[in-house]
Parts: C-alpha cells; structure tokens; sequence
C-alpha cells in the first residue's frame, strides 16, 4: 500500500511539474502554457527589410512609408500560423500595432487582427512608453483562465514589459502578473 501511495505521489509531482518541462521541449511547453490561458504571447513583427525603426516623414496609413516585412518574414509569419495550426491552438483575439510591419505579420499568421494602438511602437516617442506599458499591463490583468491572447507588437514594448530583448519573430508567454512564462523563436 506504501509503495502504491509512493507511486501515485511521484505522478502527482510529475504532472505538476509537466507545466514546466513537459515532454517535447520549449515548443510543447509553450503551447501547454497557452492552453491554460490567462496569458497573453506578445510577438515582435516577423523579419523586415533591413534598417532601424522607419524613414523619415512615414504615416501609419501608407503602408509604402515604413519598412515592411520582407518576403522572409511573410514566410516566417506563415510558419508561426502552421505552428498554431498543428498545436491547435486558437487565440481569443489577435491584436496588434498600427504599424504594416505589424499588421502584416498578423495577417499572414492568423488570417486577421484587431488593431490596437497601446501595442504601437514608442522607438521616436520614448515619453508615449510609460502609459503603454501601463495600459498593456492592466490588459493582461484582465485576461481570463483558459484563453490566450496573440498581441503583435514591437521590440520596445516586449522589452518594457519583460526587459528581454526579442529577435524578429520571437514570442513571449506573459501571465497576468507581468512574469515571463515562456519564450519562442519562430526562425
């Protein structure tokens, strides 16, 4: 009988522990995380063309003013959408900056986006920062047990949250405290 009690302990413990490191690596962890919901994945825009922020003078509803993913990135968007695809996974709702880059990414992943401008970027208006990351953080606060939301953004918001840098096409897996709980790189 002790034996048995014993055995079913060292189940128990490793179920609890499977959130953290389940069979399969990082990929299965992430999406074991997302399906418990409560969360929200905050991905940096696909790859782009080369540069830094975008060319003098761009306007947010001319897609030809900013730098734009490249036909790299549309095939790593895609990838991240097969990615949700194979896992089974199903946001609650996809949003993202007003940035094409971003926009973009979105689209060719999930098919569609909300926009949603506290997910825009702040790289040439560092002052805007603060009242973003505080109305993201309130966001994710709210967000329930069992879904998920995909927010499409830029590097200094995933930064201002989590003081990691992401690549181009890297997810990260927030609670709704704000804690890292998981990361990804679409490559």
């Amino acid at each position: 009988m002790r034996r048995r009690a014993w055995s079913l302990a060292a189940l128990a413990c490793t179920l609890a522990g499977a959130r953290a490191a389940p069979l399969g690596g990082p990929e299965a962890a992430l999406a074991l995380t997302l399906r418990a919901g409560g969360c929200a994945l905050l991905i940096r825009h696909a790859l782009t063309e080369p540069g830094v922020g975008d060319p003098p003078g761009f306007t947010l509803d001319n897609c030809t003013s900013q730098r734009q993913i490249s036909m790299a990135g549309r095939m790593q968007a895609r990838r991240i959408g097969r990615w949700f695809a194979q896992q089974g996974l199903r946001p609650s709702a996809v949003r993202s900056s007003l940035w094409c880059r971003c926009r973009n990414t979105a689209n060719e992943a999930f098919g569609s986006h909300q926009p949603w401008p506290a997910l825009n970027s702040s790289f040439a208006q560092a002052q805007a920062q603060p009242a973003q990351t505080e109305q993201l953080r309130k966001a994710l606060s709210e967000l329930p047990d069992g879904r998920f939301e995909v927010w499409v953004t830029h590097q200094v918001n995933m930064s201002a949250l989590t003081g990691a840098y992401p690549a181009m096409g890297e997810g990260f897996a927030l609670s709704r405290e704000g804690l890292l709980l998981g990361r990804h790189h679409w490559a």
